[in-house]
């Protein structure tokens, strides 16, 4: 399995913390959010390289971020030519960008450079393994985040059959978060997703559009998911983990 993590974004509702810093850089609990992701990542045995897309802005500081880097793991780093917010790639985009340029043709994980998670990696591969099957990680969130995020609707065996990105009148109170496996066989269906026309920006977008074509699972995690998208956010998962490490 390759692990793939998305970090091409520009953070423009963090200025000016990422005005010079990507924010998978910034730091959290003393360590980069990156190396928080890192470390789960790290708990996968199958995971054997890790693919990570930036975008030319920041390409020179997650070069500096590797050159410190004393791991097992293969890291690779991708720069996808964009230099501004108007002209990014969306995440599917950089997806695609990375699977073109890698060649990989392996099972894969994806991550969101900005999403922390205090939950187990480890176990979700295993309950991909169990359901043999692509999966999504989802759980139940607050009123005021259903509009904010992807909502699904699962059938008795968490089989998803519903995915709406954002919707104005969410159906379920189930929200997904931007940690996925796809199997390899279904990998090679992104590229028909983008020639379709289909939206290349949210990472969501993909799942949404596949689980009517096959199935895609909705895996229950126990513990928390943080979208590090504001200021505020940021300043909160700051105030967690120093009160985890006290």
């Amino acid at each position: 399995m390759k692990a793939i993590i998305l970090a091409a974004g520009y953070a423009t509702r963090l200025y000016p913390l990422t005005l010079d810093t990507p924010k998978a850089l910034l730091k959290v609990g003393g360590k980069p959010i990156l190396d928080h992701i890192l470390d789960n990542v790290e708990g996968i045995r199958a995971v054997d390289e890790v693919h990570i897309v930036t975008n030319r802005k920041f390409i020179r500081q997650f070069g500096d971020w590797k050159a410190q880097e004393r791991r097992d793991l293969s890291l690779t780093i991708y720069d996808d030519g964009t230099t501004e917010e108007d002209r990014r790639l969306g995440a599917l985009g950089d997806l695609q960008f990375v699977l073109d340029r890698s060649g990989i043709s392996d099972d894969i994980i994806v991550l969101a450079a900005d999403n922390l998670m205090d939950f187990s990696l480890s176990n979700f591969y295993e309950y991909h393994r169990k359901v043999n099957g692509s999966c999504v990680c989802v759980k139940e969130v607050k009123p005021h985040e259903l509009t904010k995020m992807g909502i699904v609707l699962m059938d008795e065996n968490d089989r998803i059959y519903d995915f709406e990105e954002k919707p104005k009148n969410p159906k379920s109170h189930i929200g997904a978060f931007a940690v996925y496996i796809y199997k390899k066989e279904t990998v090679k269906l992104l590229k028909d997703y983008l020639k379709e026309g289909n939206n290349p920006d949210a990472p969501g977008n993909f799942p949404a559009w596949l689980c009517h074509k096959e199935p895609v699972y909705g895996y229950v995690f126990q513990g928390q998911c943080f979208d590090i998208g504001t200021p505020d956010a940021y300043e909160e998962v700051q105030r967690l983990y120093r009160v985890k490490q006290e």
